[in-house]
């Protein structure tokens, strides 16, 4: 599947916007990149949070911003049409996101996340 740039970042915005005000308003210095590549060695790789999880944080957190990265080329790869690529850009920032909450990978795929 083909997409350009821009068009993907704006389906990585609105996956953010359609998360419940309720959750959004606790979500604090948290920044959501997009990259064309992951890393070296993890091909398949969606999204990462690079951060510390509210769950870990100390009363005197004053760290650099929390980095959530999706990563474009895994996703179009991954999918066949606009419509799974609108659900997995949606899935992969709700786990990003749950990430920056403590929730771990294998409760997130409990959950339908993983």
């Amino acid at each position: 599947m083909e997409l350009d740039r821009a068009d993907f970042e704006a389906l990585v915005e609105q996956a953010l916007d359609e998360i419940p005000e309720e959750i959004a308003s606790v979500v604090h210095n948290v920044v959501v990149l997009v990259q064309d590549e992951p890393p070296p060695g993890e091909p398949d790789l969606l999204g990462v949070y690079d951060g510390v999880s509210l769950t870990e944080r100390t009363s005197d957190h004053t760290g650099l911003p929390d980095r959530i990265t999706i990563f474009r080329r895994p996703l179009l790869e991954l999918c066949a049409d606009g419509d799974e690529l609108v659900r997995e850009v949606r899935i992969t920032v709700v786990h990003e996101i749950a990430h920056h909450f403590g929730i771990d990978d294998r409760r997130l795929h409990e959950l339908g996340y993983g």
